[in-house]
């Protein structure tokens, strides 16, 4: 049976949920903080060590400013709240990508990864401000001194340095693409499209998907 060390999610759907429920955009990114409890308890209790959500790319600061000052303000009220309760319960905050936001939120998230730094239950990464091309270059820089450059050269460069790849991603609200996440990383993740928005993704859709994920046999090039 496949075991999952590390999950990682595009949580799509959010801005048309609150569309479709109550003609407002940010009703549904605040519906769907919701999912996230609700994913991280089942990791915790699945041992999945490693979860890592796709929070806000760098194609996100596209979006109208209130949408993205109301994403942000949502995010440092959830932390503000929940940090304690997540240190307690032995879990790490880590950011992937680059902290380009208020001070006042850039200070946040620095005092959330370095007062859970120590924590081994389970590591959260929050890809924040991320893109992968962007961790890509972000890497190449860091080695390009070397006149020959390794595969392990990049992992040890990368945002997610330390981290496994993740076996599973998973993807909601009914698109088929990966969005500029994980590209290096998930050159051997099982990937599954889910048609829910991410507000309706429900314990019994991780499920399924990881019901579906036990019976698949892994060949990672092999016959």
């Amino acid at each position: 049976m496949n075991s999952v060390k590390h999950m990682a999610i595009i949580m799509d759907g959010n801005g048309r949920w609150g569309l479709k429920h109550r003609k407002s955009r940010n009703l549904g990114h605040k519906e769907g903080l919701k999912t996230v409890e609700m994913v991280m308890r089942y990791c915790i209790k699945n041992q999945v060590k490693f979860l890592t959500l796709y929070a806000f790319s760098t194609e996100n600061w596209k979006r109208p400013l209130k949408e993205r000052n109301y994403l942000f303000n949502l995010l440092e009220i959830y932390i503000k709240e929940k940090l304690e309760k997540i240190h307690k319960e032995k879990i790490r905050i880590k950011i992937l990508g680059e902290k380009n936001f208020s001070k006042r939120l850039n200070k946040l998230l620095d005092f959330a990864e370095k007062k859970t730094l120590k924590n081994t239950r389970m590591q959260i990464n929050l890809a924040l401000n991320y893109g992968s091309k962007k961790e890509l270059v972000y890497a190449f820089n860091k080695i390009k001194k070397k006149k020959r450059i390794s595969e392990n050269d990049i992992n040890n460069s990368l945002y997610t340095k330390n981290i496994p790849d993740p076996e599973i991603l998973i993807r909601t609200g009914n698109t088929q693409r990966l969005s500029n996440f994980l590209l290096w990383q998930a050159a051997y993740t099982e990937i599954f499209f889910e048609k829910k928005l991410w507000p309706d993704f429900k314990n019994e859709d991780l499920n399924k998907i990881m019901k579906r994920f036990s019976k698949i046999k892994r060949n990672f090039g092999k016959i």
